[in-house]
């Protein structure tokens, strides 16, 4: 069966938070390990460590919250469906209340409001007071398992540059690496919630520069 349009996004916001949250969160540890010690092996397990707890969590994070989404719509309709059989006549008033809040005349909005009741009323309901449509629900298990899969390959790149730079240049380039994979992530992000593209990258990128400059000097504290 051919996924839809929702499925499809839902996957992708799920891989780009994913390998975002990878990129964030394992570069804050590995950068914290690195104001502490120059072990590289100490630095690379701690990354490992981090990056293997944080794919089970994400991955369990996107499960439940999808699956908790789609429960809630599952109640609404079958809440909707009952409004319908007691109430039906409020349903069609507050269908057309809230078309003629956006500026519709009050005859267009009846008309609309009778014609698509008689279509299909239980769909019609459930879009305007629930603000999602019918048998959409995107898949908990999709996007657990692109979480998964991005989240670990987000948190390669701060671990294999961290350990492969000479100690003196290991955290600026490390650092400068990952704020620009976060400024890819946040722009892609960006661009699929439909905020502005600008705002979300610089957000993102301040985001992962306080994270690794407190985790830096925190391992540094630690490291005395």
């Amino acid at each position: 069966m051919a996924q839809s349009l929702a499925e499809k996004n839902n996957l992708i916001r799920a891989a780009v938070m994913g390998a975002n949250d990878g990129i964030l969160s394992v570069s804050g540890i590995v950068i914290g390990v690195a104001g502490a010690t120059i072990d590289s092996f100490a630095i690379f397990i701690a990354g490992f460590a981090g990056a293997l707890a944080g794919t089970v969590s994400m991955a369990m994070g996107e499960y439940v919250s999808v699956h908790s989404q789609n429960d809630a719509q599952i109640r609404a309709e079958h809440e909707q469906a009952q409004a319908l059989k007691t109430h039906y006549d409020d349903e069609v008033n507050f269908v057309i209340k809230k078309y003629e809040g956006l500026g519709i005349d009050h005859q267009l909005a009846t008309q609309a409001t009778h014609e698509m009741m008689a279509d299909n009323a239980l769909e019609t309901s459930v879009r305007e007071r629930h603000g999602f449509t019918l048998h959409h629900e995107v898949s908990a298990f999709g996007a657990a398992t692109a979480s998964m899969i991005a989240f670990p390959l987000g948190s390669i790149l701060p671990m294999v540059t961290i350990v492969n730079l000479a100690p003196k240049i290991r955290i600026i380039g490390t650092g400068l690496a990952v704020l620009v994979a976060l400024a890819i992530t946040g722009y892609i992000a960006a661009q699929f919630s439909g905020v502005n593209r600008y705002k979300g990258t610089l957000r993102n990128v301040m985001a992962g520069l306080f994270t690794m400059m407190i985790t830096f000097f925190i391992g540094k504290l630690m490291g005395r």
